[in-house]
């Protein structure tokens, strides 16, 4: 019998509609979602007038998507989904380096710059920074021939796609590594800044009296054939919210050391990448 009698009726019958679903990992992933969403709205009892405004929530992310921003992703982040993913599928067996979430910033075909280039490409005002590293397999050998995207927000807290005032790409470039695996890149420091709480994500946040502030970070992506593709984090290591990052994505490994020079009128950020065996798979891009 098909037909729902109880509240507790509908979870068979449900799964039941889905049993036939040709995709196995998808009839998998369909039947887990629906049992836990089941078992959310008994557990808690989920009102009409609080279904309708979780309703309201995904339509509203949704809606506030664009080409500034993806509200959608930061929802994830926000519910600590998209760092529970990146942990979950890079647990480092052979020492690579530690994952992170990929963000709702990052772009595709940032341009590609010599060694040593700065990626500042507008005036933007802060303290030079210099950033290197080497890239390297599981085994400990040097990867020549690695692409190091790197990308972040101006020291105002802004990344130049939500900016009128920095150029197209500013703050965002690749970077090749050479023969020993050397990667090398000058810019200027990052500051912490605020997610975007203008939206649907923004409301939820002082509903739940948490701060929107990210601490200080460079995002990293680096990939070369035959490696699976790295997406990382590095955190400024004097950072005051690096233990309420509002996205989770702090672990202790990320933190590099941002060591001040000259009295402080410049600083240094030395980072190496272990890379694991794998296919080079890029994500798709949050924005355009």
């Amino acid at each position: 019998m098909n037909i729902v009698t109880t509240p507790d009726s509908v979870l068979q019958i449900a799964t039941a509609a889905m049993a036939r679903t040709p995709d196995e990992r998808l009839r998998t992933v369909m039947a887990a979602l629906t049992r836990h969403l089941h078992a959310f709205v008994k557990d808690v009892h989920l009102t009409e007038e609080e279904f309708e405004q979780a309703l309201e929530f995904i339509v509203g992310i949704g809606q506030a998507t664009g080409e500034k921003k993806n509200e959608v992703v930061l929802a994830a982040d926000l519910l600590g989904v998209s760092t529970l993913v990146a942990l979950l599928n890079n647990q480092d067996p052979q020492g690579e380096s530690p994952a992170a979430l990929l963000g709702p910033f990052w772009r595709a075909n940032a341009p590609l710059c010599q060694a040593g280039e700065s990626i500042a490409r507008s005036s933007t005002p802060g303290v030079p920074l210099e950033v290197r590293g080497v890239v390297r397999d599981t085994q400990g050998r040097s990867l020549a021939g690695a692409i190091v995207d790197a990308w972040q927000a101006s020291p105002v807290g802004l990344y130049e796609n939500q900016d009128p005032e920095q150029d197209d790409m500013n703050l965002r470039g690749r970077f090749e590594t050479d023969a020993e695996g050397r990667y090398h890149f000058r810019t200027v420091r990052p500051a912490g800044y605020p997610v975007p709480t203008d939206g649907p994500c923004g409301v939820l946040l002082r509903a739940q009296q948490r701060h929107p502030n990210r601490p200080a970070h460079l995002h990293f992506m680096v990939s070369k054939p035959g490696h699976k593709v790295l997406i990382s984090q590095v955190f400024a290591d004097d950072d005051e919210n690096l233990e309420s990052d509002p996205v989770f994505g702090v672990t202790r490994r990320l933190i590099g050391c941002f060591e001040p020079q000259r009295g402080g009128e410049q600083a240094t950020l030395q980072y190496d990448f272990v890379l694991e065996p794998g296919e080079m798979k890029f994500p798709r891009p949050p924005i355009p």
